[in-house]
């Protein structure tokens, strides 16, 4: 099997938030949509976001660029139990990639207003993806979707935030 070990990624803009570090964070953007932020978008990539403002939500794909470290096991917030990391949303990860889903409120040339934010102030902006629900939601019956180790801490996962536990 060959390995694609060279190859570059960058940021396309940043997003600002209203927190400052990981601790304190929503654990999920979904749970706490009264926070806002926004997503400057370098010059050079600005024609890339026409006619995004169509969308209600969008997909972001972002670098944890303060975790600093990386574990293939991880105690997540909701256990206490040790989990493999891609069982996981932990920002420990190999390649330190975030994806949220946000709401998007408002586009003002290369400004993006979001509201659900779920990340760091100043993180590294690595991709965009419109948020299709028939695309993104298959026709799956509730019955047919697994959420592993998650279904007993679903409920509590709304009153959690970050703490410090993947910081050093």
């Amino acid at each position: 099997m060959e390995r694609f070990t060279n190859f570059e990624i960058q940021e396309i803009g940043k997003i600002y938030t209203p927190f400052l570090e990981p601790k304190g964070v929503p654990i999920q953007p979904s749970f706490e949509k009264k926070y806002w932020g926004k997503i400057i978008i370098y010059p050079e990539f600005e024609k890339g976001i026409k006619d995004l403002d169509g969308f209600s939500h969008i997909i972001l794909l972002y670098y944890f660029h303060l975790s600093p470290y990386t574990s293939l096991e991880v105690v997540p917030y909701l256990d206490t139990e040790l989990r493999g990391v891609f069982a996981t949303r932990a920002p420990v990860r190999p390649n330190h990639i975030g994806l949220s889903i946000v709401e998007l409120i408002s586009i003002e040339k290369n400004i993006m207003n979001i509201q659900g934010v779920d990340m760091i102030n100043e993180t590294p902006l690595l991709d965009i993806k419109p948020y299709v629900g028939g695309f993104d939601i298959p026709n799956f019956s509730l019955e047919t979707i697994r959420i592993g180790w998650l279904e007993k801490f679903i409920e509590d996962s709304k009153k959690r935030v970050a703490d410090t536990r993947f910081q050093r």
